[in-house]
């Protein structure tokens, strides 16, 4: 299998995901495993992969790494998190397409859907069965590379475990909004978005606001409302439910809209259904907090033209690598 057939294997697992809605059977036990994936996310993340993964946007992406010629295949352990559908997909692809032997330990929280995509990438391109296997944790040790994503209690784990041996080791991360005051209705509206796709679990959900001093928040409180309805959900009720007790207990001073609480804090990190805010003067203010926290920050947003635009922290190009690691070139290296 050579590079062109992998690019054209993945261009068509792209029309797959696409048309997923025709496979609800898959999407209903991904559910049923884990409650956080509903129907409309995980259909929310198969629909951005399939924009992604057509023959242009893949050509645009690998191009500049000149992988067409074929390079002894090291086998190259992946353990993926499974906080929100398909996230560790982009390493998978990363590595398949490079042209490596992927060794993967799947997330207890994204198993069905991530290998229900696998079982179409292999319909699609047989050649891929003898590339692609599954293994526990407890169990890896035929690999010679490793990728790892997960908290920093785990990374600690594996930076321990995988001394030895060429890594990738992504730790916890947290992303940021960069609001002015002079945001339009279809900004603020696409803020919400950056704050509550996913029920905010990846790490490029917005987890904390940058506000000018004196900023009028009546107009951000509008534009989340049309996400309501998400304390519908039980799981996001209990945590919204107990972080509020937990406020008005220890008199922690707080706004509340009624599905979600905001929180004037010095954090990144905010629990879930909490979001924090603070304030600053000017824009050296924001550049400088960017700065000191960028080992920490997954992608900030905003209208400057070094921040992701609003509404598109969980809408990342094939470029837009995690922890701004270059994936590819950490895997061509190994040639």
């Amino acid at each position: 299998m050579n590079y062109t057939q992998r690019i054209a294997a993945f261009s068509k697992l792209g029309d797959t995901f696409t048309q997923a809605d025709a496979d609800l059977a898959i999407l209903n036990q991904a559910f049923i495993r884990n409650q956080w994936f509903t129907i409309q996310m995980q259909l929310q993340a198969l629909h951005a992969w399939g924009k992604l993964l057509n023959q242009e946007n893949l050509t645009k992406w690998l191009n500049p790494y000149e992988l067409s010629v074929q390079t002894e295949p090291k086998m190259v352990a992946i353990i993926m998190a499974g906080n929100i559908p398909l996230v560790g997909f982009h390493d998978l692809l990363s590595v398949l397409i490079v042209g490596h032997k992927a060794v993967v330990k799947l997330s207890s929280d994204d198993t069905e859907l991530m290998k229900w995509a696998i079982e179409k990438l292999i319909e699609i391109e047989p050649g891929f069965s003898e590339y692609i296997s599954f293994v526990e944790e407890r169990q890896l040790k035929n690999f010679d590379v490793v990728i790892a994503t997960g908290s920093n209690n785990s990374n600690r784990y594996f930076e321990f475990y995988f001394k030895d041996k060429p890594n990738l080791l992504r730790r916890s991360r947290n992303s940021v909004a960069v609001v002015t005051g002079t945001e339009t209705v279809q900004e603020l509206d696409a803020l919400a978005d950056d704050v509550f796709f996913y029920f905010g679990l990846g790490c490029r959900n917005v987890s904390k606001l940058l506000l000018p001093r004196g900023y009028n928040l009546e107009p951000l409180f509008q534009a989340l409302e049309k996400y309501k309805d998400i304390i519908n959900h039980n799981k996001y009720a209990n945590n919204y439910t107990y972080h509020k007790a937990i406020f008005l207990m220890n008199l922690t001073p707080h706004l509340d809209n009624g599905f979600l609480i905001l929180k004037q804090d010095d954090g990144l990190a905010s629990p879930l259904s909490v979001l924090l805010f603070a304030f600053y003067d000017t824009e050296a203010d924001v550049k400088q907090y960017l700065k000191e926290n960028e080992q920490v920050i997954q992608c900030g947003v905003g209208k400057a033209e070094y921040l992701v635009d609003f509404g598109k922290s969980q809408q990342p190009e094939l470029w837009d690598y995690a922890d701004g690691i270059d994936t590819l070139s950490f895997l061509k290296s190994l040639a």
